[in-house]
């Protein structure tokens, strides 16, 4: 049976020259432009595998990897990525992303690490979204919203800067992407400052990049 492959890039030419590669390894491959398109298509459909590129308008790669892994954490997500944004694919692979693949991609290099993520994914179990760290958590919370360095360091050096914590990749995520519905559902209403403070650094980290 043909492996089921889910590419999400906002550039049409990404697209097209991995679906040509992929497909001409005999994988079953559907794309999208849009993040929340391919979002809702991974949770609702079985695919093997998804690739999604780090850097999109409106959704982003770490929230896709966010949102698929929260919901079907055995997927393998691999992120795509430019040169300019490699050390943030390297933080999403410690957040559960199964690999990335650097533009200019090679068709052997995309084809290896596609299919050595969906063997891998076949082999070992992969983290359920069920266990919370609630005063880890709210610490963390509560030290963003008081110590200006640390809130920095929790947007621009995202799981280094939560190392010393006790938590798992999706309460990471949900941290890191600024997440408040998902920490309130876990934890309960936030303190006013913090659910700003949540808010406030995530905006400023993306007008940044």
């Amino acid at each position: 049976m043909k492996k089921k492959v889910l590419v999400i890039d906002d550039e049409k030419i990404v697209l097209d020259s991995v679906r040509k590669i992929l497909q001409n390894e005999d994988f079953d491959v559907h794309t999208t432009l849009h993040g929340q398109v391919g979002i809702r298509l991974a949770v609702s459909e079985p695919f093997d595998a998804v690739l999604t590129d780090i850097r999109m308008p409106y959704i982003d790669g770490i929230r896709v990897l966010r949102d698929i892994k929260r919901l079907k954490p055995s997927i393998p997500v691999l992120i795509i990525t430019g040169y300019a944004t490699v050390g943030s694919a390297v933080q999403a692979m410690k957040l559960g992303a199964a690999n990335y693949i650097e533009k200019p991609f090679t068709p052997d290099e995309l084809i290896r690490k596609v299919s050595s993520a969906i063997e891998d994914s076949i082999e070992g179990p992969s983290e359920e979204p069920t266990l919370i760290h609630r005063k880890e958590i709210l610490q963390i919370l509560k030290r963003g919203a008081s110590d200006q360095d640390f809130a920095e360091q929790v947007f621009k050096s995202g799981v280094d800067a939560l190392e010393n914590y006790n938590l798992t990749n999706h309460e990471k995520l949900a941290i890191i992407t600024a997440d408040v519905d998902w920490i309130e559902n876990q934890t309960g209403t936030l303190q006013p400052e913090h659910k700003q403070w949540l808010i406030d650094a995530q905006k400023n980290h993306n007008e940044t990049e």
